[in-house]
Protein backbone atom coordinates (compact mmCIF):
# COMPACT_ATOMS: atom_id res chain seq x y z
CA UNK A 1 0.00 0.00 0.00
CA UNK A 2 0.90 3.16 -1.08
CA UNK A 3 0.88 6.37 1.10
CA UNK A 4 0.86 9.84 -0.79
CA UNK A 5 1.28 13.31 1.00
CA UNK A 6 0.07 16.53 -0.05
CA UNK A 7 -1.05 19.91 -0.04
CA UNK A 8 -2.26 20.71 -3.67
CA UNK A 9 -0.47 22.02 -5.80
CA UNK A 10 2.74 20.76 -3.86
CA UNK A 11 4.53 17.71 -5.90
CA UNK A 12 3.49 14.35 -3.82
CA UNK A 13 6.15 11.86 -2.29
CA UNK A 14 5.37 8.33 -1.99
CA UNK A 15 6.13 6.02 0.70
CA UNK A 16 5.21 2.45 1.23
CA UNK A 17 4.03 0.99 4.46
CA UNK A 18 1.90 -1.63 5.86
CA UNK A 19 -1.63 -0.79 6.92
CA UNK A 20 -4.55 -2.25 8.74
CA UNK A 21 -7.61 -2.71 6.40
CA UNK A 22 -10.81 -4.01 8.33
CA UNK A 23 -14.72 -3.73 7.74
CA UNK A 24 -17.56 -3.64 9.88
CA UNK A 25 -20.94 -3.83 7.52
CA UNK A 26 -23.45 -1.86 8.97
CA UNK A 27 -26.80 -0.39 7.87
CA UNK A 28 -27.91 2.49 6.43
CA UNK A 29 -30.28 3.11 8.95
CA UNK A 30 -27.83 2.39 12.25
CA UNK A 31 -25.71 4.68 10.54
CA UNK A 32 -27.76 8.06 10.31
CA UNK A 33 -29.59 7.01 13.74
CA UNK A 34 -25.73 7.10 14.85
CA UNK A 35 -24.98 10.91 13.53
CA UNK A 36 -28.39 12.11 14.58
CA UNK A 37 -26.68 14.12 17.30
CA UNK A 38 -23.85 15.70 15.13
CA UNK A 39 -23.49 18.71 13.57
CA UNK A 40 -20.93 19.08 10.05
CA UNK A 41 -18.17 20.31 10.59
CA UNK A 42 -17.74 24.19 9.31
CA UNK A 43 -14.91 23.68 7.30
CA UNK A 44 -12.50 20.47 5.66
CA UNK A 45 -8.77 20.50 6.09
CA UNK A 46 -7.31 21.35 2.58
CA UNK A 47 -3.80 19.06 2.95
CA UNK A 48 -4.52 15.35 2.10
CA UNK A 49 -2.82 12.55 2.54
CA UNK A 50 -3.45 9.57 -0.18
CA UNK A 51 -3.54 6.08 0.23
CA UNK A 52 -3.31 3.66 -2.19
CA UNK A 53 -4.16 0.20 -1.66
CA UNK A 54 -4.96 -2.96 -3.64
CA UNK A 55 -8.52 -2.25 -3.00
CA UNK A 56 -8.70 1.50 -4.19
CA UNK A 57 -7.19 5.02 -3.43
CA UNK A 58 -8.83 6.74 -0.26
CA UNK A 59 -7.98 10.59 0.90
CA UNK A 60 -7.59 11.86 4.27
CA UNK A 61 -7.46 15.94 5.62
CA UNK A 62 -4.96 17.49 7.78
CA UNK A 63 -4.08 20.70 8.70
CA UNK A 64 -0.22 21.33 7.84
CA UNK A 65 2.18 24.05 8.97
CA UNK A 66 4.35 23.14 6.74
CA UNK A 67 5.39 21.23 3.66
CA UNK A 68 5.90 17.78 4.48
CA UNK A 69 6.16 16.60 0.76
CA UNK A 70 9.45 17.83 0.21
CA UNK A 71 12.80 17.25 3.00
CA UNK A 72 12.07 19.65 6.10
CA UNK A 73 15.73 19.14 7.72
CA UNK A 74 15.62 21.64 9.82
CA UNK A 75 12.06 20.38 11.80
CA UNK A 76 13.06 18.72 15.06
CA UNK A 77 9.73 18.75 16.76
CA UNK A 78 6.56 17.76 15.51
CA UNK A 79 3.58 18.02 17.36
CA UNK A 80 -0.04 15.94 16.21
CA UNK A 81 -3.02 17.55 17.88
CA UNK A 82 -6.70 15.46 17.80
CA UNK A 83 -9.35 17.28 18.02
CA UNK A 84 -12.40 16.54 19.57
CA UNK A 85 -16.31 14.77 19.05
CA UNK A 86 -16.94 18.14 16.95
CA UNK A 87 -13.78 17.07 14.27
CA UNK A 88 -12.70 21.24 14.29
CA UNK A 89 -9.57 20.31 13.45
CA UNK A 90 -9.47 23.90 12.32
CA UNK A 91 -10.04 24.97 15.76
CA UNK A 92 -7.17 22.49 17.18
CA UNK A 93 -4.64 23.70 14.78
CA UNK A 94 -4.76 27.19 15.83
CA UNK A 95 -4.75 25.99 19.56
CA UNK A 96 -1.80 24.33 18.31
CA UNK A 97 -0.47 27.31 16.58
CA UNK A 98 -1.00 28.97 20.17
CA UNK A 99 0.50 26.78 21.89
CA UNK A 100 3.89 26.76 20.00
CA UNK A 101 4.22 30.59 20.38
CA UNK A 102 3.20 31.16 23.87
CA UNK A 103 6.29 27.89 24.38
CA UNK A 104 8.79 29.99 22.23
CA UNK A 105 9.14 27.39 20.05
CA UNK A 106 10.56 28.28 17.00
CA UNK A 107 7.80 28.06 14.10
CA UNK A 108 10.42 26.90 11.35
CA UNK A 109 11.90 24.27 13.36
CA UNK A 110 8.30 22.71 14.44
CA UNK A 111 6.25 21.08 12.25
CA UNK A 112 2.05 21.47 13.79
CA UNK A 113 -0.36 18.41 12.26
CA UNK A 114 -3.60 18.85 12.96
CA UNK A 115 -5.53 15.18 11.20
CA UNK A 116 -9.42 15.53 10.98
CA UNK A 117 -11.57 12.36 11.17
CA UNK A 118 -14.81 13.41 9.45
CA UNK A 119 -18.09 11.75 9.55
CA UNK A 120 -20.21 10.47 6.87
CA UNK A 121 -22.56 13.35 7.03
CA UNK A 122 -19.77 15.78 6.75
CA UNK A 123 -19.26 14.83 2.97
CA UNK A 124 -22.66 15.02 2.45
CA UNK A 125 -23.16 18.01 3.36
CA UNK A 126 -19.25 19.67 2.19
CA UNK A 127 -18.93 19.02 -1.82
CA UNK A 128 -15.99 16.56 -1.15
CA UNK A 129 -14.67 13.83 -3.63
CA UNK A 130 -15.97 10.24 -3.11
CA UNK A 131 -13.21 9.58 -1.99
CA UNK A 132 -12.20 10.91 1.20
CA UNK A 133 -12.38 9.12 4.53
CA UNK A 134 -14.94 9.08 6.45
CA UNK A 135 -16.32 7.42 9.78
CA UNK A 136 -19.84 6.67 11.10
CA UNK A 137 -20.46 9.31 13.49
CA UNK A 138 -18.09 8.99 16.19
CA UNK A 139 -15.93 6.02 15.68
CA UNK A 140 -12.67 6.89 14.43
CA UNK A 141 -12.57 7.79 18.52
CA UNK A 142 -12.03 3.70 19.41
CA UNK A 143 -9.81 2.93 16.13
CA UNK A 144 -12.82 1.73 14.09
CA UNK A 145 -12.34 1.28 10.37
CA UNK A 146 -13.62 4.24 8.16
CA UNK A 147 -17.36 3.66 6.47
CA UNK A 148 -16.40 4.66 3.40
CA UNK A 149 -14.38 4.59 0.91
CA UNK A 150 -12.06 2.29 2.47
CA UNK A 151 -12.42 0.12 5.69
CA UNK A 152 -9.16 1.55 7.13
CA UNK A 153 -8.69 2.03 10.76
CA UNK A 154 -8.49 5.46 12.72
CA UNK A 155 -5.55 4.85 13.76
CA UNK A 156 -3.80 2.93 11.07
CA UNK A 157 -4.41 6.58 9.72
CA UNK A 158 -2.14 7.25 12.58
CA UNK A 159 0.20 4.66 11.98
CA UNK A 160 0.39 6.40 8.08
CA UNK A 161 1.07 9.53 9.82
CA UNK A 162 4.15 8.38 12.21
CA UNK A 163 5.58 6.54 9.30
CA UNK A 164 5.70 9.65 7.30
CA UNK A 165 7.49 11.33 9.96
CA UNK A 166 10.32 8.22 10.71
CA UNK A 167 11.22 8.80 7.41
CA UNK A 168 14.57 10.34 7.88
CA UNK A 169 15.09 11.58 4.23
CA UNK A 170 12.20 13.95 4.66
CA UNK A 171 13.04 14.36 8.31
CA UNK A 172 16.59 14.01 9.01
CA UNK A 173 16.64 15.89 12.52
CA UNK A 174 13.67 15.14 13.79
CA UNK A 175 14.11 14.12 17.46
CA UNK A 176 10.57 14.60 18.89
CA UNK A 177 7.28 13.87 18.33
CA UNK A 178 3.76 14.36 20.16
CA UNK A 179 0.63 13.55 20.14
CA UNK A 180 -1.37 15.52 22.14
CA UNK A 181 -5.55 15.43 22.50
CA UNK A 182 -8.42 17.21 24.55
CA UNK A 183 -11.46 15.39 25.24
CA UNK A 184 -12.62 13.65 22.73
CA UNK A 185 -9.39 13.88 21.51
CA UNK A 186 -7.83 12.98 25.04
CA UNK A 187 -9.82 9.40 24.49
CA UNK A 188 -8.33 8.66 20.90
CA UNK A 189 -4.02 9.60 22.41
CA UNK A 190 -4.97 7.42 25.49
CA UNK A 191 -6.72 4.45 23.19
CA UNK A 192 -3.45 5.22 20.34
CA UNK A 193 -1.41 4.91 23.58
CA UNK A 194 -2.66 1.49 24.05
CA UNK A 195 -3.00 0.38 20.64
CA UNK A 196 -0.76 2.03 18.13
CA UNK A 197 1.75 -0.44 15.84
CA UNK A 198 3.96 2.06 14.41
CA UNK A 199 5.80 3.77 16.66
CA UNK A 200 9.17 1.61 17.05
CA UNK A 201 9.57 3.12 13.49
CA UNK A 202 10.37 6.62 15.22
CA UNK A 203 11.95 5.25 18.66
CA UNK A 204 14.52 3.09 16.46
CA UNK A 205 15.48 6.23 14.93
CA UNK A 206 16.18 7.31 18.21
CA UNK A 207 13.27 9.65 18.24
CA UNK A 208 11.19 10.45 21.59
CA UNK A 209 7.43 9.84 21.41
CA UNK A 210 5.33 11.09 24.06
CA UNK A 211 1.54 11.12 24.34
CA UNK A 212 -0.72 14.19 26.18
CA UNK A 213 -3.59 12.92 27.41
CA UNK A 214 -6.16 15.85 28.35
CA UNK A 215 -9.24 15.62 30.20
CA UNK A 216 -10.95 13.13 28.69
CA UNK A 217 -14.46 11.41 29.60
CA UNK A 218 -13.54 7.89 30.03
CA UNK A 219 -10.24 5.55 29.49
CA UNK A 220 -8.74 1.98 28.27
CA UNK A 221 -8.83 0.07 30.96
CA UNK A 222 -6.68 -3.52 31.17
CA UNK A 223 -9.03 -5.57 33.04
CA UNK A 224 -12.71 -6.01 35.38
CA UNK A 225 -11.63 -3.73 37.73
CA UNK A 226 -13.23 -0.22 38.07
CA UNK A 227 -13.15 2.65 41.10
CA UNK A 228 -14.80 1.90 44.15
CA UNK A 229 -16.30 4.84 45.94
CA UNK A 230 -12.92 5.71 47.29
CA UNK A 231 -12.15 5.94 44.06
CA UNK A 232 -9.29 2.87 44.07
CA UNK A 233 -9.71 -0.38 42.01
CA UNK A 234 -11.59 -2.95 42.91
CA UNK A 235 -13.51 -5.77 41.12
CA UNK A 236 -16.99 -4.39 39.23
CA UNK A 237 -20.28 -6.08 39.39
CA UNK A 238 -20.97 -6.60 36.01
CA UNK A 239 -24.54 -6.84 36.78
CA UNK A 240 -24.91 -2.77 37.24
CA UNK A 241 -23.51 -2.14 33.93
CA UNK A 242 -22.93 -5.66 31.51
CA UNK A 243 -21.29 -3.52 29.25
CA UNK A 244 -19.06 -2.17 31.00
CA UNK A 245 -15.53 -3.68 29.81
CA UNK A 246 -16.50 -3.46 26.14
CA UNK A 247 -14.03 -1.38 24.41
CA UNK A 248 -12.92 1.41 24.52
CA UNK A 249 -13.92 1.47 28.35
CA UNK A 250 -12.45 -1.96 28.64
CA UNK A 251 -11.16 -5.10 26.58
CA UNK A 252 -13.53 -7.24 25.39
CA UNK A 253 -14.80 -6.98 21.81
CA UNK A 254 -11.96 -4.68 20.67
CA UNK A 255 -11.48 -3.99 17.16
CA UNK A 256 -9.72 -5.77 14.52
CA UNK A 257 -6.88 -3.23 14.52
CA UNK A 258 -5.67 -4.77 18.15
CA UNK A 259 -7.52 -7.89 18.98
CA UNK A 260 -4.46 -9.90 17.44
CA UNK A 261 -2.61 -8.63 21.14
CA UNK A 262 -3.78 -9.75 24.47
CA UNK A 263 -4.45 -7.82 27.00
CA UNK A 264 -1.59 -8.54 28.82
CA UNK A 265 0.70 -7.33 25.85
CA UNK A 266 -1.15 -4.23 25.35
CA UNK A 267 -0.81 -3.35 29.03
CA UNK A 268 2.79 -4.04 29.02
CA UNK A 269 3.23 -1.55 26.10
CA UNK A 270 1.13 1.24 27.26
CA UNK A 271 3.15 0.46 30.47
CA UNK A 272 6.66 1.81 28.29
CA UNK A 273 5.00 4.84 26.79
CA UNK A 274 5.64 8.40 27.90
CA UNK A 275 2.43 9.55 29.00
CA UNK A 276 1.32 13.15 30.62
CA UNK A 277 -2.41 12.82 31.78
CA UNK A 278 -4.12 16.95 31.94
CA UNK A 279 -7.69 17.19 33.89
CA UNK A 280 -8.90 20.99 34.40
CA UNK A 281 -9.41 21.30 38.57
CA UNK A 282 -12.76 22.87 37.30
CA UNK A 283 -13.66 19.82 34.99
CA UNK A 284 -15.60 18.13 37.23
CA UNK A 285 -19.52 18.91 36.59
CA UNK A 286 -21.08 15.32 36.46
CA UNK A 287 -23.26 16.99 33.75
CA UNK A 288 -21.00 18.78 32.10
CA UNK A 289 -22.76 18.17 28.63
CA UNK A 290 -20.34 16.29 26.59
CA UNK A 291 -19.16 14.03 29.53
CA UNK A 292 -19.95 10.43 28.56
CA UNK A 293 -22.72 9.41 30.70
CA UNK A 294 -22.57 5.66 29.73
CA UNK A 295 -22.70 2.85 32.56
CA UNK A 296 -19.84 2.23 31.29
CA UNK A 297 -18.33 5.82 31.81
CA UNK A 298 -20.22 6.22 35.01
CA UNK A 299 -18.70 2.97 36.19
CA UNK A 300 -14.72 4.97 35.68
CA UNK A 301 -16.04 7.92 38.16
CA UNK A 302 -18.83 10.90 38.34
CA UNK A 303 -17.04 13.16 36.72
CA UNK A 304 -13.79 14.00 34.69
CA UNK A 305 -11.49 14.49 37.56
CA UNK A 306 -12.35 11.68 39.92
CA UNK A 307 -12.63 9.42 36.80
CA UNK A 308 -8.49 11.09 35.79
CA UNK A 309 -7.54 10.61 39.32
CA UNK A 310 -8.78 6.89 39.54
CA UNK A 311 -7.65 5.99 36.05
CA UNK A 312 -3.98 7.20 37.27
CA UNK A 313 -4.04 5.32 40.42
CA UNK A 314 -5.00 2.30 38.81
CA UNK A 315 -2.15 2.39 36.50
CA UNK A 316 0.72 3.66 39.04
CA UNK A 317 -0.93 0.56 41.58
CA UNK A 318 -0.58 -1.80 38.38
CA UNK A 319 3.35 -0.55 37.71
CA UNK A 320 4.97 0.92 40.71
CA UNK A 321 8.64 0.85 39.26
CA UNK A 322 9.86 3.27 36.82
CA UNK A 323 6.24 4.13 34.56
CA UNK A 324 7.42 7.04 32.30
CA UNK A 325 3.95 8.68 33.45
CA UNK A 326 2.73 11.94 34.87
CA UNK A 327 -0.70 13.64 36.62
CA UNK A 328 -1.02 17.17 36.45
CA UNK A 329 -4.51 18.90 37.48
CA UNK A 330 -4.82 22.62 35.48
CA UNK A 331 -6.37 24.70 38.07
CA UNK A 332 -9.56 26.63 37.56
CA UNK A 333 -9.69 25.28 33.98
CA UNK A 334 -13.33 23.75 33.01
CA UNK A 335 -13.49 21.49 29.82
CA UNK A 336 -12.34 23.96 27.49
CA UNK A 337 -9.43 22.78 25.19
CA UNK A 338 -7.76 26.36 24.01
CA UNK A 339 -7.00 26.93 27.56
CA UNK A 340 -6.07 23.18 28.38
CA UNK A 341 -3.41 22.89 25.84
CA UNK A 342 -1.77 26.39 25.96
CA UNK A 343 -1.53 25.49 29.99
CA UNK A 344 1.75 25.62 31.46
CA UNK A 345 1.63 21.83 32.10
CA UNK A 346 0.70 21.10 28.68
CA UNK A 347 3.43 23.44 27.49
CA UNK A 348 5.64 21.63 29.46
CA UNK A 349 4.81 18.34 28.15
CA UNK A 350 4.52 19.35 24.64
CA UNK A 351 7.70 21.66 24.06
CA UNK A 352 9.94 20.84 27.42
CA UNK A 353 9.17 24.37 28.89
CA UNK A 354 9.28 25.39 32.05
CA UNK A 355 7.37 25.70 35.34
CA UNK A 356 4.82 22.56 35.58
CA UNK A 357 5.65 20.88 39.24
CA UNK A 358 6.46 16.98 38.66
Amino acid sequence: MTFRFSRPPAVQSAAVIAIVLMSFARPALAAQSHESHLKPVKTIADARLTIDTPQGQAEFPLYLSQDWSVAQPQVTRAVIVIHGKLRNADVYFRTAQNARDAAHADPVATLLIAPQFLATLDTRIHDEPADLLRWKGDAWMGGEAARAPLPISSYAVLDAIVARLADRTLFPTLRHVVLAGHSGGGQVVQRYAVAARNIAALTSEGIDVRYVVASPSTYAYFDAQRPDAQGVAAPFDAAQCPGFNQWKYGMDNRPPYLDDRSPAQLEATYASRRIDYLVGGADNDPRQKALDTTCAAEAQGPQRVARAEAYYRYIQSRHPDGLPQRFHIVPGVGHDGARMLTSVCALAAMFDTQGCEQ
